[in-house]
């Protein structure tokens, strides 16, 4: 995430995702980071956003005057013009990246934990605002897809499978990207959680096929921070849980070309999806999940 985005936040109440996981089931973290954030979002001067969400958009030259909300206006100080139920509900997907390299944790919280709360989250907050939601969860193949609803019992299921899932195989992205695509028959918004440890070209010809198709496309990139800085010290054997290999390093000697190859890899994703029109996300699993709502909630504005 930006740096902006704690600035204009700050009036929220954010929980550590290390305490947030220590909560009972999937289905209470979601409810406690979604109504805690939308409480929040009401106290904020983030005018931007709101619980209204769902009903209204900012008026438009040429929009109807008899469709602006005046009681919005008066609290917001903003012209909103009410939108009719078919303007407003969309097919929300959202994919997960179960592949071993998502196990890795080096404060409690593995990759696959944080991704399956952001997605639990990101769930609940699609339902409350009535979007049909779809669940895929991937490693080199499909493992689980669950089709596009907005019934509360729906819900439930996409938040047992989320609370039930294991760790996979190895990675292969740009596989499953390119069958999801072509599943997807409607028009929507496609959200990826991944740690993107995969090809970045391959990554980014899945990612646009999703565009070619005509959805919006939001990336996640998880990373942990542990791997984000490389704060290790002694020499030690570093092994890639995918493959197996092994290789012995001293952390001072490599740290420099490991942080300038893992930027560039950053810089390339920001790069090649930003010229997509795909929204990229960089987050590592200490930053709290609200941040990454406020990113899902930006995209649906910029949509709208």
């Amino acid at each position: 995430m930006t740096s902006e985005a704690p600035r204009r936040g700050a009036e929220l109440r954010f929980l550590d995702p290390a305490i947030l996981a220590r909560l009972g089931t999937l289905e209470l973290k979601a409810r406690t980071v979604v109504e805690g954030f939308l409480a929040g979002l009401h106290r904020s001067p983030f005018k931007g956003f709101s619980v209204e969400f769902a009903e209204y958009r900012q008026y438009l030259p040429g929009d109807d005057l008899s469709t602006i909300d005046w009681k919005v206006y008066a609290r917001s100080d903003r012209y909103y013009v009410k939108k009719f139920e078919e303007e407003t509900n969309v097919d929300c997907h959202l994919l997960l990246d179960i592949s071993t390299s998502m196990g890795y944790g080096s404060r409690g919280v593995t990759k696959l934990r944080y991704g399956s709360m952001l997605a639990a989250s990101l769930a609940y907050l699609m339902n409350r605002q009535r979007d049909a939601v779809a669940l895929t969860t991937f490693d080199e193949a499909i493992v689980t897809m669950l089709p596009p609803s907005a019934r509360p019992s729906h819900l439930r299921s996409i938040l047992v499978t989320l609370d039930r899932i294991t760790l996979g195989r190895k990675t292969d992205v740009s596989k499953p990207l390119h069958l999801m695509a072509d599943a997807i028959g409607k028009r929507g918004i496609v959200i990826l959680v991944s740690d993107l440890l995969d090809d970045p070209a391959q990554v980014v010809e899945g990612l646009r096929h999703f565009r070619f198709r005509g959805s919006d496309v939001i990336v996640f990139h998880l990373l942990d921070p542990a791997e984000r800085t490389f704060p290790f010290e002694r020499a030690a054997r570093f092994r890639d849980v995918e493959l197996g290999d092994e290789l012995m390093a001293v952390p001072s000697i490599v740290r420099e070309e490991y942080l300038r190859a893992l930027e560039g890899a950053i810089d390339g994703y920001r790069r090649e999806l930003g010229s997509a029109g795909i929204d990229y996300q960089l987050i590592d699993t200490s930053t709290p999940l609200e941040f990454a709502l406020m990113a899902y909630l930006s995209t649906r504005v910029k949509r709208s």
